[in-house]
């Protein structure tokens, strides 16, 4: 204590010197008090810890008014972790499909009614192939041509006259002016929209004299035998969902959610969105109506008895992803930063693959502005 006092008298004695100006206001003379008030402080802090040894050593108890931090804490249990994958859908039926044109064209006639009955292959509507029919025309009597040079050509290589060029080329001719007219012969009946399915004509929007564009839904066939949810899904995920997934259907305008599995996982990319078509079946209820909106959660990903703990705990930096537990050290109950590796996350939960234990005491409030080791209390 008698040091102490000497300190503080030396202190007092230089802030007298300073208030009487003189050279105590020079440059130097405040270096060098700069310099005795740091040798003090630094023998005012060794000999506090001195102090403070000695006296817990002695077993006492020294009376602390460091600042503690209020905070929230949860110990951490095992749990099962799903990952889902949220897609649009709606209710289809194993024959319910809407019809386009496959080419541009004008409408000469249209043969579906609504209410109708039609089959497979059934033609529904004729567009106009008539430019089509003059290239086929055309085609074929250069055809006609190239296969009586084909033939004379043939015959004389047949006789070993000529060159085996000649048949060759002749041949090759022929042969690639047979597959063009093939070729056209097919696209005109593209001409022709026909039914894919056996079903009902539900909706007919096309008219006699409308110019029909691929891409255009003008016939609706309906045959609800069969009851599924369809939906599409980003090809990003196409190496995580299989058939036997399970899956997760919420209906929000009858307010139900039913457990399914996927019965079909597309083997095909969409070049238009870049997705590939799911379906799951539905049991047989009269609450599911055609196209009705269908909210798909599929399971791509499950764990079980694994650490779960809300995302927004966890605080990323250069050192990576950490979260707060609260540990007892010497006594005292502090916030120890603990890094952690994170697997899959989901909404606001996120899966733990290291870095926490079952029973860790989780700091979910508070946390934002703890530093590691500082003091909490809860």
């Amino acid at each position: 204590m008698k040091t102490i006092k000497t300190i503080i008298l030396s202190v007092a004695a230089l802030g007298i010197i300073a208030s009487c100006g003189g050279s105590a206001n020079s440059v130097e003379a405040k270096l060098a008090k700069l310099e005795k008030l740091k040798s003090e402080q630094a023998a005012i802090n060794s000999e506090i810890k001195t102090l403070e040894d000695e006296i817990k050593s002695s077993g006492a108890k020294i009376e602390t008014s460091e600042k503690m931090v209020n905070v929230a804490v949860t110990s951490i249990e095992t749990s099962n972790f799903k990952h889902y994958i949220d897609v649009q859908g709606r209710v289809d039926g194993d024959e319910n499909t809407t019809i386009s044109a496959k080419v541009p064209g004008l409408v000469l006639n249209v043969i579906a009614k609504p209410g109708t009955s039609v089959k497979a292959g059934q033609v529904l509507a004729e567009l106009d192939g008539s430019a089509v029919r003059k290239q086929i025309q055309s085609m074929e009597t250069n055809l006609t041509l190239l296969t009586d040079l084909y033939n004379k050509q043939k015959a004389l290589w047949d006789k070993q006259i000529g060159s085996e060029i000649q048949y060759k080329q002749a041949k090759a001719n022929k042969e690639s002016l047979e597959q063009q007219v093939s070729a056209m012969r097919e696209q005109l009946g593209m001409y022709k929209i026909t039914s894919p399915v056996n079903g009902t004509i539900d909706v007919v929007n096309l008219k006699i004299g409308q110019t029909a564009a691929p891409g255009m839904p003008y016939f609706s066939i309906v045959n609800f035998n069969k009851l599924k949810v369809k939906a599409d899904v980003a090809e990003t995920y196409a190496s995580k969902i299989r058939e036997g997934n399970e899956a997760l259907i919420q209906f929000p305008d009858i307010n139900k959610s039913i457990q399914a599995k996927v019965t079909y996982s597309g083997k095909g990319i969409s070049t238009l969105n870049r997705t590939f078509g799911v379906e799951m079946a539905l049991p047989s209820d009269n609450s599911y109506l055609p196209n009705m909106i269908a909210v798909v959660k599929i399971v791509d990903y499950s764990a079980d008895n694994v650490i779960v703990i809300p995302i927004n705990c966890i605080q990323s930096n250069e050192d990576g992803s950490s979260v707060f537990v609260a540990m007892t050290e010497n006594g005292k109950t502090i916030a120890k930063k603990r890094l952690v590796v994170i697997g899959n996350t989901y909404n606001d939960k996120a899966e733990i693959n290291s870095g926490l234990a079952k029973g860790d005491k989780l700091i979910t409030e508070g946390y934002s502005d703890l530093n590691d080791g500082e003091l909490i209390k809860f």
